[in-house]
């Protein structure tokens, strides 16, 4: 209420109501506060030589680790009424004696993780899915690292258990394999029991990879690693059950590929992920904008609101933008302007990493993940494919 006071001669009672969440009928009352009658002692209440008299009652050492209800049964047995069990209760309030005797489980405060990314290979997000297999109860674990900028996975694995030695093992290869150095990544994980493990925190921690969480119960924490898994699933060709391990690696196999490739992604600007993770979208978005060039200068008159452009590509990507302090709802229109502009507007100068790896020997991976030495175990790694691999 303070605020809005403070607020409203500059911005109006009903802008600086709706920017604070309060309602105009709660700020109109406070300004102007009926005083309570007292409430008046009921006639049939304990008079205070009383109280204490049961106070004392309650402070008997045969008593003092007794809740009220027996205290009141033992007393009636002995042929004594001093008050009702509700009023033992009232008693011992007044005089702050009331607690919870149980050890109460106190929750830590988990604060939200805001993490920012602006070029690839800055922030990587991954996370495990369970795949049905041929029957009940039965399971194969995907793990995808997916690189949060771009949306490219730098890295997947199908396997028979959900274990932080394999995990460590596909972090380390798509490190390598996008020439990670220490101090440049940060992964960021939701708390199953492989991203919390010791030996993964101690793993990474070697590597000079920053590592953080999502809050516990808080799917939000990691939105691109669910959207993801979100897309695989609900690609038409997605089996039901898959009818054993090298079934769900077949279907793994063919479908990050296209992911990486093929897909356009709408968060991307329409453009695919291998395109914003090699530096490639920035001249395709020149073509496209020369393609819509010539359409308008052909017929101007269908495109009413002048010049098209292509979809921008996103200048910043955040998990959990910070939420700054808003003094006013027009402040918050502002700002609300500013970050979309930022989000989605503006040209990119959009980095590659530092160094790739051979490109044929990547390509060799994905079309055929048993024969890199990698995946003889069930790893496989994305990586980048060049036009003439393509093609072939």
């Amino acid at each position: 209420m303070t605020a809005v006071t403070e607020l409203q001669p500059r911005c109006g009672v009903a802008p600086s109501c709706a920017a604070l969440g309060v309602a105009r009928a709660t700020w109109y009352r406070h300004q102007q506060p009926r005083p309570r009658a007292p409430r008046p002692t009921p006639a049939r209440a304990l008079s205070l030589p009383e109280r204490q008299a049961v106070l004392a009652t309650l402070h008997e050492p045969r008593f003092v680790d007794l809740a009220p209800a027996e205290i009141y049964a033992i007393l009636l047995d002995e042929g004594q009424y001093l008050c009702s069990e509700r009023t033992l209760y009232r008693v011992l309030a007044e005089n702050l004696e009331v607690r919870e005797r149980r050890r109460q489980l106190t929750h830590p405060h988990y604060a939200a993780p805001e993490l920012l990314a602006t070029a690839p290979n800055q922030l990587w997000s991954w996370d495990i899915t369970k795949l049905l297999g041929p029957a009940k109860w039965t399971y194969f674990y995907l793990y995808v690292l997916l690189d949060v900028f771009s949306r490219y996975v730098v890295g997947w694995m199908v396997a028979h258990r959900e274990s932080a030695a394999l995990a460590e093992r596909l972090i380390a290869t798509a490190c390598e394999r996008q020439s990670i150095v220490p101090g440049q990544l940060t992964v960021h994980a939701d708390r199953g029991p492989a991203m919390i493990s010791k030996s993964v925190a101690l793993f990474l921690a070697d590597f000079g990879i920053t590592k953080t969480h999502s809050r516990p119960h808080v799917s939000n924490d990691n939105p691109f690693s669910e959207s993801h898994f979100k897309t695989l699933k609900y690609r038409p060709e997605f089996p039901d059950r898959f009818g054993g391990i090298e079934d769900a690696r077949g279907f793994c196999g063919d479908f990050f590929p296209w992911y990486n490739m093929e897909h356009r992604h709408t968060g991307l600007g329409l453009f695919t992920p291998h395109d914003v993770h090699h530096g490639l979208a920035a001249g395709r978005r020149e073509a496209r904008a020369a393609v819509l060039a010539t359409a308008f200068e052909q017929n101007p008159e269908r495109f009413p609101n002048g010049k098209p452009l292509p979809a921008a590509l996103p200048t910043a990507v955040w998990i959990n933008p910070p939420k700054p302090k808003i003094e006013s709802h027009a402040a918050a229109d502002a700002l609300a302007i500013e970050n979309t502009g930022t989000q989605e507007a503006g040209r990119i100068e959009i980095v590659p990493p530092a160094a790739t790896c051979e490109a044929g020997s990547e390509g060799n991976a994905l079309r055929d993940p048993e024969s890199h030495p990698a995946t003889a175990q069930g790893l496989a790694i994305a990586a980048p494919l060049t036009p003439e691999l393509i093609a072939q």
